[in-house]
């Protein structure tokens, strides 16, 4: 495969793009010189691979998120094959889900929009009000930009839809977590040995065929796969198990079952990785590695909330604490520095204008999105921020959810900082994450200012877009929205 010196992207600034992979140890996919960033070659309605782990938290993984920060990766887990992705991509330490839950998180993925937006703020809502046929989502954008291109999601759907109402050509149609093996009750925490734990294999099998086709009716293509692994229940392969039985346990990772099932997954992605270099596509392929939300912090044998698994990140998943909502995310393709990392805050949000604008978008409006392209800063462009509509990423959690913090809360990221409003009592907390990502000192009485001015601007966004309001006793579930009458 021949790799020259430098590379031509058009860049124009839309908003919303990411993409997600994970890895296989039984590959090195780094074995030849594979620095996209010294390509030559014009890049021209490339392949998109967007891997989207469950429920995998921001040290979920064996890659370090973020160099100086040794709690970025896990001291039990291990995924080799992401650990190759990040070699030859970029590691983003400040990204984020849109939500610390997952079907909030998938729609703005899919659409650019964040969930107070979208109305849709939390898992079982009714989503009657949203016209899925009418928006831009990924794949129409693609279509709009290349008629050939074409596009598969396999995996957890996880939304009010179908996949085809997004412009989806093969699917497997609107899956949920009970299709990738889920029981609410204890049992979820007890692993169970299979051939294909969660699905993981024959998932990347269907992918796998995908590309393979694609690439032989030479059309460019879009492919998701939203893997049901590391969402309990635990599954895993006797060999993955069999692995890690004598491996010594974390200081807060310590579940063998679910440290075999995170290999497994890795174990996937390497089987994709190896078939991608056989067909040789990976000079023309962006591959995208992300989680939809943080990780479950009370998995057993964690220390609940003091030191749970996204330690030392605080809290987890249900909260729009950082633990709840900072993932890992990689991205890895043309014209990308081989281990890069990037300090920039990015969001889920912004998938949907970043692959456009990777695909050479000259004429596509996105009306009415929260994200930013950040696919200046994968090409070593304009590195300096995102740029978004309103600055800001925000997250909206306006309900008790009687799991975790049981606060209706709000927040905003804005450059350093972020500030949570709980909408119970108005109190506010104001955080400086670049010094104290562990969000243990509030700010808000000895910063007054910078306070004012992030909750006015969280404020502000929620009335602009007609967000959800919290009011006691509503829980937002199976209710159709306008039933429900309570909006900023």
């Amino acid at each position: 495969m021949k790799f020259l010196k430098t590379i031509k992207i058009k860049y124009f600034n839309y908003k919303n793009t990411v993409f997600f992979l994970i890895a296989s140890s039984s590959f090195l996919f780094c074995c030849k010189s594979n620095d996209h960033s010294n390509q030559k070659e014009k890049i021209t309605s490339p392949n998109f691979i967007l891997i989207l782990a469950d429920d995998q938290g921001w040290n979920g993984t064996s890659v370090k998120m973020m160099n100086s920060e040794l709690g970025s990766k896990s001291d039990y887990l291990e995924t080799p094959n992401l650990e190759l992705l990040a070699e030859r991509g970029m590691r983003f330490s400040d990204a984020y889900a849109s939500a610390p839950v997952c079907a909030p998180s998938r729609y703005s993925i899919q659409y650019g929009k964040t969930p107070a937006r979208l109305s849709l703020i939390r898992v079982g809502m009714n989503t009657d009000h949203i016209d899925h046929d009418a928006f831009i989502s990924i794949p129409k954008a693609l279509k709009l930009i290349n008629s050939k291109y074409k596009t598969a999601h396999f995996g957890k759907w996880g939304m009010g839809s179908h996949p085809s109402s997004l412009g989806y050509d093969v699917s497997d149609g609107p899956t949920k977590n009970k299709d990738g093996n889920f029981d609410n009750n204890k049992n979820q925490w007890k692993n169970v040995f299979k051939q294909d734990p969660k699905n993981i294999f024959s998932l990347t099998e269907r992918a796998i065929k995908f590309i393979t086709s694609s690439n032989e009716e030479k059309k460019p293509f879009y492919l998701q796969i939203s893997h049901y692994a590391v969402h309990s229940n635990i599954e895993s392969r006797v060999t993955s198990y069999e692995q890690f039985k004598d491996k010594p346990k974390g200081a807060q990772q310590k579940d063998l079952g679910f440290a075999a099932m995170t290999f497994d997954l890795d174990k996937g992605l390497g089987i994709l990785l190896k078939k991608i270099k056989e067909l040789e596509i990976d000079n023309n392929t962006y591959i995208i590695y992300m989680s939809d939300n943080g990780s479950v912090p009370n998995i057993p044998g964690a220390k609940k909330y003091e030191k749970s698994y996204n330690y030392p990140l605080s809290r987890g998943k249900w909260d729009a604490f950082e633990g709840g909502v900072r993932v890992p995310l990689i991205v890895a393709g043309p014209g990308i520095k081989n281990g890069s990392e990037s300090a920039i805050p990015v969001s889920g949000s912004d998938l949907l204008p970043t692959i456009i604008d990777l695909a050479g978008n000259k004429r596509i409006k996105l009306p009415e999105i929260d994200g930013g392209s950040f696919a200046s800063i994968l090409l070593n462009k304009y590195n300096k921020k995102v740029k978004r509509a309103v600055n800001g990423i925000f997250f909206h959690v306006p309900y008790k959810n009687g799991i975790a913090l049981k606060r209706p809360h709000s927040a905003v990221r804005q450059g350093d900082y972020k500030l949570i409003k709980f909408q119970d009592d108005k109190s506010i907390h104001l955080f400086n994450l670049v010094k104290d990502k562990m969000e243990q000192f509030n700010l808000a009485v000895k910063n007054p200012e910078k306070a004012k001015e992030l909750e006015q601007i969280l404020d502000n966004y929620l009335i602009e877009v007609h967000a959800p309001k919290w009011k006691d006793g509503i829980n937002w579930k199976n209710i159709p929205l306008k039933e429900i009458n309570s909006n900023y």
